[in-house]
């Protein structure tokens, strides 16, 4: 993911509601969200250059979900970064036991920020800092840098998500990642890419020549252990090609749908 904003309250009937747009290479290919054949019981969008994946979930209720660092001068990690949120899903270790068994091989990726957990506890790490942290409730945004850094389209699609809270329904939550607007150039963040490129990038929904944001994510994840997560996808032109809507409730059947 490249934009990500969550309202995390454990004490509330949807204890996580998030909002997330990825951005990629157009021609970078990936699978829809769906449930891994190799792997039962993790359901996630897939990188098919890489084979990981930037958002998912698994059916014991799980989340995890990735951004990469904008920092040209981050060392390169020689594996995919997008391994780590399938390895939290697929297996046993609690978020909290997964990132500190992490912390010492972080050598082996390019710069990443992580969220994992489920409906009773969420943790966020940032590769840079490797302090492991337990967020407190509250209302986050996470782009390309540090949690909560303000850049521009942070701020905006919070601002966004915190009006859509009384009752979120995963259409709207979609809807408010569609912002095109841009900031005025003074407000730029400077991240060693160029004018051009943080330009393009300043929006919370990109579309530009060869990259932009390809797909749309929303995740109700609610006290009683039920997960709703709806994955839209784009076309180049910043279209919509496509839904896919997961259901995984606390003891009951999946219920998975696609249309066009």
């Amino acid at each position: 993911m490249c934009l990500i904003v969550f309202a995390w309250r454990p004490e509330h009937a949807l204890p996580l509601v998030l909002a997330a747009n990825r951005d990629e290479f157009y021609d970078r290919a990936s699978l829809p969200l769906g449930e891994w054949p190799d792997l039962p019981g993790v359901y996630a969008g897939r990188d098919l250059q890489a084979g990981g994946t930037w958002l998912g979930v698994n059916g014991r209720g799980r989340f995890a979900a990735l951004t990469n660092i904008r920092d040209p001068q981050l060392a390169k990690g020689p594996n995919s970064r997008g391994e780590l949120p399938v390895e939290f899903l697929r297996g046993e270790l609690d978020a909290e036991a997964f990132l500190a068994e992490l912390q010492p091989r972080l050598e082996l990726y390019s710069g990443f920020n992580l969220l994992l957990g489920d409906r009773h506890a969420l943790y966020y790490f940032n590769s840079e800092e490797g302090q492991v942290r337990r967020l407190a409730p509250g209302l986050y945004g996470l782009s390309n840098a540090e949690l909560d850094t303000p850049w521009p389209k942070v701020l905006r699609a919070s601002e966004r998500l915190a009006a859509c809270l009384e009752t979120p329904q995963p259409g709207d939550l979609l809807e408010l990642m569609r912002d095109r607007s841009q900031p005025p150039r003074a407000l730029l963040p400077d991240t060693g890419i160029g004018v051009d490129w943080e330009l393009l990038l300043s929006s919370m929904f990109i579309v530009g020549p060869g990259y932009g944001t390809c797909s749309s994510s929303a995740l109700l994840l609610g006290a009683d252990g039920e997960v709703h997560l709806v994955e839209r996808r784009y076309d180049t032109q910043g279209q919509v090609t496509g839904d896919v809507e997961l259901h995984l409730g606390a003891g009951a059947p999946l219920a998975q749908s696609s249309r066009r």
